[in-house]
């Protein structure tokens, strides 16, 4: 009971894991663009991620609305995008049909691209155009690839549950092939003994009955044995016929006392008791649990033949004592636990004598036990025989109530040992000896574990791979001061000027040393920049000079001449 409940536990908690693990993911995604610096609108961004969550766990009874919502909510909130692509991978590996699957992924993509076009103005990275980009790197990470992979993932099990049934199928089949050329060939010699053994006891009984007709009126004191003889004979045609059976079809056995309906039902059972009864026995029946009649008629045939063999003996070794007859049709839980199924025990149990014990020539030669334990054993049961140290004699057999086959007990594997069998398998053949062992394999629990982990990483490398996307997106994107740097005006602040680029460069005011012209009044230093505002002719540099005042705003813009040397190489004099 312990593993049902634990694996019905584990059964209820791995949804819970699954939205759990993939909510972690898609707040790992959030948490990495907001890093970056590229989420707009965080706070409408988690609550959004939230509610995807909890759709997730709605994919098992709605599949598809579930999809397209996800890949929907994908477009404006992009943290989504793992949840969207764990439920892509799940629900396309759930549908078998492939046009469906196709047309749901195909519309969950368009749906996302046209989301995330929409939403790029307001929750994207600024204009419609940006969104479409996004939306096209997001499609195929969120939805196309995930639907891909569990595409094949699903058609790879399919295909394996189809080829293990397949093969399933054609193992039955040889199995029962196989049984039916055992059937056959027991009743081919079935019917050869019949026919054989039959045929002279058929003659036996015919001359006996003549030789009573002739004794009659020759020797009336000889009548008596002729039709001893003739009984025998009759009683011997009988059990024949009823032995041929275990060789034949149990369901077709011959003789007056063929197998019916009520063959071993609690009716049955109960008429060979007042049988006994009305012979002078002392037989008392205790029945417990349900009838027999929906039980396989070979169950219900070994029951019959146990008891009534059992009965017979009492009759001829010990008339006057006392019988129990006890039948156990087990059907309770802990029964099948114990006895790994459910089974009908049957047990006739006799005291001892209570004369002097019988003489050693009245006892029996025991072939009438040895064909019960024949047929219980081909049944898969087990059977007993054996005197009680109070004097009496037990039988006790146990049945299975459903047994696999017919065949499938430890005689019919002795039986199938000789070289001179018809085949060495089918359904009797069931155990290691018969499909040899097993090839090792890893535990369920070993194969779930590596799917688990494969999933995470996938998931977590798609992850990734939208992160990435995303911030080529919003890179991309034109900045509002994208275009060229205004001019440097009077009144801007040094903090201004130097937010364009405008810096002073040692170079220039080593060049412009010497050669400029005087600072204005209340000029608290200057700036010599060099890009843009220097400028090289011939002969000499143009450089700017921006002056500032003690408030570090910008007083005067002056721009002058500096000569500069003539190059000359490097051996030449000046």
């Amino acid at each position: 009971m312990v593993p049902i409940s634990s694996s019905r536990r584990t059964a209820r908690l791995r949804p819970v894991a699954q939205t759990l693990g993939v909510g972690l993911v898609g707040l790992g995604v959030y948490a990495a663009v907001g890093h970056l610096g590229y989420l707009p609108h965080p706070p409408f961004q988690l609550v959004v991620l939230a509610a995807a969550a909890v759709l997730f766990a709605l994919r098992g009874r709605w599949p598809a609305p579930v999809l397209l919502v996800l890949a929907a909510l994908t477009g404006p909130v992009p943290a989504v995008g793992p949840v969207t692509a764990a439920a892509a991978y799940s629900v396309a590996r759930r549908m078998a049909r492939p046009r469906p699957r196709a047309r749901l992924l195909a519309a969950s993509g368009a749906l996302l691209v046209a989301c995330a076009t929409v939403a790029g103005p307001r929750l994207g990275p600024g204009s419609a155009a940006y969104g479409l980009a996004l939306g096209l790197v997001l499609a195929p990470a969120a939805v196309i690839v995930p639907g891909l992979v569990g595409t094949v993932r699903g058609q790879q099990g399919r295909l394996l549950r189809a080829l293990r049934e397949r093969g399933d199928a054609a193992e039955r089949a040889r199995r029962l092939a196989d049984s039916e050329a055992r059937i056959h060939e027991r009743s081919r010699i079935a019917a050869e003994m019949h026919d054989l053994v039959g045929h002279r006891l058929s003659l036996v009984s015919l001359h006996a009955g003549g030789l009573e007709l002739a004794l009659e009126g020759a020797a009336p004191q000889l009548r008596e044995e002729a039709v001893l003889v003739r009984r025998t004979t009759r009683d011997a045609m009988r059990e024949l016929r009823q032995v041929l059976g275990v060789l034949g079809p149990l369901a077709r056995d011959t003789g007056p006392d063929a197998l019916t309906h009520a063959t071993g039902t609690r009716a049955d059972i109960e008429a060979l008791v007042a049988q006994s009864r009305d012979g002078g026995v002392a037989v008392r029946l205790d029945w417990t649990g349900p009838d027999l009649d929906a039980r396989p008629a070979p169950v219900r045939r070994a029951v019959h033949r146990v008891v009534r063999e059992a009965l017979t003996n009492v009759h001829r070794y010990a008339a006057d004592a006392h019988v129990t007859v006890t039948v156990e049709h087990d059907t309770a839980r802990a029964a099948t636990a114990a006895a790994g199924g459910e089974r009908v025990r049957v047990t006739v149990r006799n005291g001892a004598r209570p004369g002097p014990s019988a003489p050693a020539e009245e006892a029996g030669t025991g072939r009438g036990l040895t064909g019960l334990r024949e047929r219980v054993e081909l049944l898969g049961g087990t059977f007993e025989a054996a005197p009680l140290p109070s004097g009496g004699f037990r039988v006790a057999a146990a049945v299975p109530a459903e047994p696999a086959d017919p065949g499938a007990g430890p005689a019919a594997r002795r039986a199938d040992d000789g070289p001179d069998t018809l085949t060495a398998t089918g359904p009797e053949a069931t155990g290691p000896e018969a499909t040899g062992p097993e090839p090792a394999a890893p535990g369920p629990d070993g194969r779930r574990t590596a799917e688990v982990l494969t999933l995470g990483f996938g998931l977590t490398a798609l992850s990734a791979l939208m992160v990435v996307g995303i911030a080529f997106v919003y890179a991309a994107q034109p900045s509002r001061r994208s275009g060229p740097a205004p001019l440097p005006r009077i009144g801007m602040t040094y903090a201004e000027m130097a937010g364009y680029g405008v810096l002073d460069n040692a170079a220039v005011r080593a060049a412009a040393s010497g050669h400029e012209p005087p600072r204005p009044a209340g000029t608290a230093g200057c700036v010599y920049p060099f890009n843009g505002a220097t400028e090289r002719h011939p002969g000499g540099l143009l450089i700017a000079r921006y002056c500032f005042d003690a408030a570090q705003r910008l007083i005067a813009i002056d721009r002058f001449d500096v000569p500069s040397v003539r190059d000359t190489t490097p051996w030449e004099t000046p």
